[in-house]
């Protein structure tokens, strides 16, 4: 497994889609919605003492459904409007803590760098690491990872401060057992909440000599 270097200036924390839709209430959330914002707000809290960039997405579509595409055929609740921009399921929760200096991406598909300026925005920033964490884990969080790691950012996927909803004949717990075995063959350095938190306080109690 890879064990990659955490500087807190050179990561961003990317808490996937902690909106109302997928965090409690509605047909398509999971199950451990609540208890995956109380984690991700204490991370979030950590990283920003650390000197992270903190960033919360939304997966959002015009309600028109001019650019809801494929993504409208596949998942009725989609075509019902429950993604809608300005729509009350897809506003971030209000549990979500986002603080002053944070930043919202809104995005139109799973991953946080498809069809926005994410990558970009990390670049500027001279940030080459990120931390995932937020829901779902097999669907958004995931291909939030691939993406970022196809991109040659590292990659911190959150074990703990993921979690999904069972899909077909598939458990919540089997999807999340095959999605975490993959990211840390391939794609990721998969930690629980407490490892990644004890790599960012190392680095910042001890120091980290900056990568070149």
């Amino acid at each position: 497994m890879a064990d990659f270097k955490l500087d807190p200036k050179r990561t961003a924390l990317i808490n996937v889609d902690l909106q109302n839709c997928f965090v409690a209430g509605s047909r398509i959330s999971a199950p451990e919605g609540p208890a995956i914002l109380a984690l991700v707000n204490r991370l979030a809290t950590v990283c920003r003492a650390a000197g992270c960039l903190v960033v919360h997405t939304r997966l959002v579509l015009r309600p028109d459904g001019s650019n809801a595409g494929v993504l409208a055929e596949m998942a009725p609740p989609v075509r019902a409007g429950i993604l809608d921009d300005g729509s009350e399921s897809a506003a971030l929760h209000p549990g979500l803590i986002v603080e002053t200096g944070d930043l919202v991406l809104d995005k139109p598909r799973f991953g946080a760098f498809h069809d926005t300026d994410l990558e970009s925005i990390l670049r500027t920033r001279g940030i080459d690491s990120v931390i995932v964490a937020g829901l779902m884990t097999n669907v958004c969080c995931e291909t939030t990872a691939r993406e970022a790691m196809v991109r040659d950012f590292h990659v911190f996927f959150i074990s703990d401060g993921t979690a999904t909803a069972p899909m077909g004949d598939a458990s919540a717990a089997e999807l999340q057992r095959a999605t975490l075995a993959t990211l840390g063959f391939l794609f990721a350095q998969v930690l629980t909440l407490d490892e990644v938190t004890g790599k960012i306080k190392r680095a910042v109690d001890g120091g980290v000599r900056p990568r070149a």
